[in-house]
């Protein structure tokens, strides 16, 4: 159909792993006309895992996308994976929709996916439904998980429809005010709705007290119901089962009736200035992105497909004006526009062509290369400059030092990890000069191996893996000054400049400081940036064990110059050895990364897991029972956990699984630091 922005309904599915996401996915499409048949997980005949991997898995790796029209909207739906390790394309697919519809399985109830995801959601301002699935499986207890639910999360937390006759049907509660259900009279249930509703707007709460809910037109509660939902002070609750269908159509219509549209949604965080490219800057300012179908195109790439048929895909959403098939596009601040010669619907692996996309809309372009996440597109150089807020992901912190296995295969490897980065943008390729060696980081081993069999299987490339060097950093502890004076005689011109500096720590995560403190010209301007070079020699290649250095200011004071003599070279020199002498006197210190972990076993590994962290240095921060299942945070140092997950393994049967994500840095103690110098200054000797 065609269609304007007002009828738009962006959704992700979001939850935790088989909470029946991609089940419920594939029952929307089918209910609205998008599927003749729902396709299902055991057969691997869904739209949205189309993927080998993800069919010999039977659980999502990567984001789907599909549409489907209903009623007079069109629905663009994106199934996301509900497993922690692929958080990178779930969150990158929160920032492109206005609603998150959460999946909760009956069965279950709250997991700690649905906090993290629950939490994210409200962070991006977005419109949080949750679905409640597998309602008539014969576990279920539907009562017990929305108690849960608004115990969890507050009680704004209200359902728009309840199941009756054991999950058989849904009732609506919203509407209607009759009849009974599996939780209760509706009309219990329809109060409570509309108690929260009216009291968010002054004008349907006069109306409210004056007339009673018959007094409030369509209009007014649409427009106050739209408001609870934008602020967070509604969320509502649908219960369905995506297996059989109940209460599917009814989650499009309330789709239809309720769900935000792109022109009423909150805003995107859109900024105009230096932060460009996906950083952020102070002097951003915020700007508006209309949804004005004839203003200037604004449009934001949140997913890159690498298709072996196609080439690089990038995915987008459009905030303002129209994308239209043979338009000429800008990437970020390119001086040279793209054609939009192909312009790509998405349905699973199918690409459907059309003619425009409006504001709202969720469309793809094929073939060009300068495509890459979070890039901005845009018809006018007025554009230049704008960047969506970035979406803040997990930094992937497990690590594998890789080569391919086969010689002459570098090149291919090398490429193959590129396109896999510009896919996850949880998944990074770091290239260590000094070691000559590739290592790539995820969120989990599974991450990893995931990543290893996409080499494999779709770029044909088989590595060799072994664990790599942890990434330590060093800094210092208190100030010091240092000096050096490098003179060089060689027959005519020589070389000389000396530099007194001074160094200070500064607070863990700052970073690094020069500051030119020079007075009278000792060492005149043009010589200080060989002086910062020669520091950042340093910086790169440490001092005493050889990481990185960080967290340090460099005070230049002071120093001398020949009028002859003095040369570029002869100040990186001096800058080099006088930092390397204030870093020695200044109590240098190794810094191990320290991260926060989450463990879940069974409840009867408890003491297993708490005793086997604290034998790793842990720190326990906190535990959680939920249905027989035992969730617990620690901080721990990277360090410790190498060969942690055959460990968690074996302590309980396969059935233990955890994360990570990055907390902060931290010394180690005294023995690991004169190890780690002890190791490295044999190897620097030999230099």
């Amino acid at each position: 159909m065609s269609y304007s922005t007002q009828q738009i309904r962006n959704v992700a599915l979001a939850g935790h792993p088989g909470a029946g996401k991609t089940t419920l996915f594939e029952a929307l499409l089918h209910a609205g006309g998008a599927l003749q048949t729902a396709g299902t997980i055991e057969r691997g005949t869904t739209v949205s895992d189309f993927d080998p991997m993800e069919k010999a898995r039977g659980h999502s790796i990567d984001t789907a996308i599909a549409s489907t029209d209903h009623a007079g909207i069109h629905v663009n739906l994106i199934d996301t994976p509900g497993y922690p390790e692929f958080r990178g394309p779930a969150l990158s697919a929160l920032s492109a929709v206005e609603t998150a519809l959460i999946v909760v399985d009956a069965d279950n109830g709250v997991a700690h996916g649905t906090r993290r995801l629950m939490q994210r959601a409200k962070e991006r301002g977005l419109c949080r439904v949750v679905a409640i699935n597998k309602i008539d499986h014969e576990g279920a207890d539907c009562a017990a998980v929305l108690a849960e639910l608004r115990e969890e999360f507050g009680p704004e937390l209200l359902p728009l429809n309840l199941p009756a006759d054991g999950g058989a049907r849904v009732v609506d509660c919203f509407r209607q005010t009759a009849g009974d259900s599996d939780l209760g009279p509706v009309a219990d249930w329809h109060q409570k709705i509309i108690d929260q509703v009216v009291e968010i707007n002054e004008t349907v709460m006069e109306h409210f007290l004056e007339l009673g809910e018959g007094g409030l037109s369509g209009a007014e509660l649409h427009d106050a119901f739209e408001q609870c939902l934008r602020e967070g002070h509604l969320v509502p609750v649908c219960f369905v089962s995506a297996r059989s269908g109940v209460g599917v159509k009814e989650l499009l219509d309330i789709a239809e009736r309720l769900f935000p549209n792109p022109a009423e949604a909150n805003p995107p965080p859109f900024f105009k200035g230096a932060g460009a490219n996906g950083g952020g800057h102070a002097d951003d300012r915020p700007i508006v992105a209309r949804p004005d179908p004839d203003a200037h195109a604004i449009a934001d790439v949140f997913k890159i497909v690498n298709d072996p048929f196609v080439g690089k895909l990038g995915i987008f959403r459009v905030y303002q004006g129209t994308v239209k098939r043979d338009s000429q596009l800008f990437v970020d601040d390119g001086r040279k526009a793209f054609k939009v010669g192909h312009l790509f619907k998405l349905k699973g692996k199918d690409h459907v062509e059309i003619d425009r996309a409006v504001p709202g809309d969720i469309a793809a372009v094929a073939k060009v290369d300068e495509l890459h996440f979070d890039a901005v597109l845009h018809d006018s150089h007025d554009e230049d400059r704008i960047h969506l807020a970035p979406v803040e992901f997990p930094k992937p912190m497990f690590g594998l030092a890789i080569e391919a296995a086969s010689k002459g295969q570098e090149q291919k490897l090398s490429g193959a990890l590129q396109r896999l980065a510009e896919e996850d943008p949880a998944f990074a390729v770091e290239y260590h000069a000094e070691l000559n060696e590739t290592v790539i980081r995820g969120l989990s081993d599974l991450h990893l191996r995931v990543m290893l069999d996409r080499l494999k299987e779709r770029y044909g490339v088989e590595v060799t893996s072994r664990p790599p060097r942890i990434a330590y950093r060093e800094t210092i502890a208190a100030p010091a000054e240092g000096h050096h004076r490098h003179k060089k005689q060689t027959g005519g011109a020589g070389q000389f400049g000396e530099v007194f500096l001074r160094v200070e720590p500064l607070p863990r995560g700052a970073g690094f400081e020069f500051v030119d403190a020079v007075k009278g010209g000792t060492i005149p301007g043009q010589f200080l940036p060989a002086v910062e070079k020669g520091v950042r020699q340093v910086l790169e290649s440490g001092a005493i064990a050889g990481y990185p250095l960080q967290d340090i200011r460099v005070v230049v004071h002071d120093g001398k110059h020949h009028p002859v003599d003095s040369k570029e070279v002869a100040f990186v020199a001096a800058g080099k050895k006088a930092f390397l002498d204030a870093i020695l006197k200044a109590r240098p210190q190794v810094l191990e990364p320290v991260v926060d972990l989450e463990v879940s076993a069974p409840e009867a590994q408890v003491g297993d897991i708490t005793g086997g962290l604290s034998s790793k240095r842990a720190r326990i921060n906190g535990t959680d029972t939920v249905r027989g299942e035992i969730v617990v945070r620690a901080q721990a140092p990277l360090s410790e956990l190498e060969g942690y997950a055959a460990e968690l393994k074996s302590a309980t049967a396969g059935q233990g699984r955890y994360s990570l994500d990055f907390s902060h840095y931290e010394p180690v103690p005294a023995n690991v630091q004169q190890k780690l110098v002890a190791a490295y200054k044999p190897h620097h000797e030999e230099e």
